[in-house]
C-alpha cells in the first residue's frame, strides 16, 4: 500500500494521520476500525464500544496537535444499538465533536466498527512520527500500563477500575499545547516499546535510548507488561530538553546519533523480533 500513497497528504503511510493543505489551513485525517473479540471483549457494553471507537480516532488527531472538526461512524448492527448510540452521543458530548456521517451495516460474525476523524492543524508544523533529532529529549504524558490492568479487570469480572481499558480519554488539549515545541509526537497505542522504535525508525539517523527507571508505569511489579502491551493512548514525544514545556511529563530518554535506527532500554538494545508491543 505505500508503494501506492504517492501523494504528499499520505506521509508515506509512516504517520497516524493525513495533513491536506486546503483554502491556507491544514486538514488532518485519521481512520481507524475496531474488531469485537481482538480491540475490545466479545459481548462488551455497545456504549464502550461507541466510545474507543472515537476516542482513538481523537487521540491520532492529538498527535498531530489537531482540533477535532467531526468524525464519520461505520456501524455493524446488532441487537443492542442503542447502547452504541448512548456511549456515542456520551464522547461526542464531552469533546464537542459532530457526527458528520457515515455508514451502518449487517453482517455474520464478530462485529467491526470504523470512524474517520477529521480536524483542524493548530500550528503550521505539523508534527510527525519522524523528526527526532540527536540531542532531543524523549518525553511520556503519563503512565504507562493502565490500559492493561484495566482489560484485565473487565475480562475476569474483578472489582477493579477499567476504565482506562473501556473509555481511553484523548489528550487533545496537550496535543495542541505541545504540537509547537515538539521535533516528533504520536500516542502510544501499541506499546511505548514498539512505538519507540517506529519514531526511530522513521527519523534520520538515530537511536531512542531509554532509561527504564525514569518510565511512569501503573503497576512498577509488572513494569515489563506495562511497557509493552499498549492501549494506553498517552502522547510520546522527541523536543529539544531545554525547552519548558506547557504540559506536565516525563522525560524517559534522549535521542542520540546513530547509524542506523536503533532501540536501547538500559543500554541493551531491542528489536521489533523481540515482541516491542502488539502486532495483528
Amino acid at each position: 500500500m505505500r508503494a501506492l500513497a504517492t501523494d504528499p497528504a499520505a506521509r508515506r503511510l509512516e504517520d497516524d494521520a493525513a495533513i491536506i493543505e486546503m483554502g491556507g489551513e491544514r486538514l488532518v485525517l485519521t481512520h481507524d476500525t475496531m474488531v469485537e473479540g481482538v480491540h475490545v471483549l466479545e459481548g462488551q457494553d455497545p456504549a464502550d464500544v461507541a466510545w474507543k471507537l472515537v476516542a482513538v480516532n481523537l487521540s491520532d488527531l492529538a498527535a498531530k496537535g489537531a482540533k477535532p472538526v467531526g468524525v464519520l461512524i461505520s456501524h455493524m448492527l446488532g441487537s443492542d444499538d442503542h447502547r452504541f448510540i448512548e456511549g456515542l452521543e456520551e464522547v461526542l458530548r464531552t469533546y464537542d465533536v459532530p457526527l458528520l456521517g457515515g455508514d451502518t451495516v449487517r453482517g455474520e460474525g464478530n462485529r467491526v466498527w470504523g470512524c474517520t476523524a477529521i480536524g483542524r492543524a493548530t500550528h503550521d508544523q505539523v508534527p510527525s512520527r519522524g523528526g527526532a533529532k540527536p540531542g532531543d529529549a524523549i518525553y511520556v504524558t503519563g503512565p504507562l500500563g493502565a490500559a492493561m490492568l484495566g482489560f484485565e479487570a473487565l475480562r475476569d469480572g474483578v472489582e477493579r477500575d477499567s476504565s482506562a481499558y473501556r473509555r481511553p480519554l484523548p489528550l487533545v488539549d496537550e496535543g495542541q499545547a505541545l504540537a509547537p515545541h515538539a521535533t516528533a509526537m504520536m500516542d502510544v497505542s501499541d506499546g511505548l516499546l514498539l512505538d519507540c522504535w517506529r519514531m526511530a525508525s522513521v527519523s534520520i539517523r538515530v537511536a531512542f535510548e531509554l532509561q527504564s527507571a525514569a518510565i511512569p508505569v501503573a503497576d512498577p511489579s509488572r513494569f515489563d507488561d506495562c511497557i509493552r502491551w499498549g492501549d494506553d493512548y498517552q502522547l510520546l514525544f522527541t523536543a529539544p530538553p531545554e525547552i519548558d514545556l506547557p504540559v506536565a511529563v516525563s522525560r524517559i530518554g534522549t535521542v542520540v546519533a546513530a547509524d542506523r535506527p536503533q532501540l536501547r532500554l538500559d543500554g541493551e538494545i531491542l528489536s521489533p523480533e523481540q515482541g516491542l508491543g502488539y502486532q495483528h
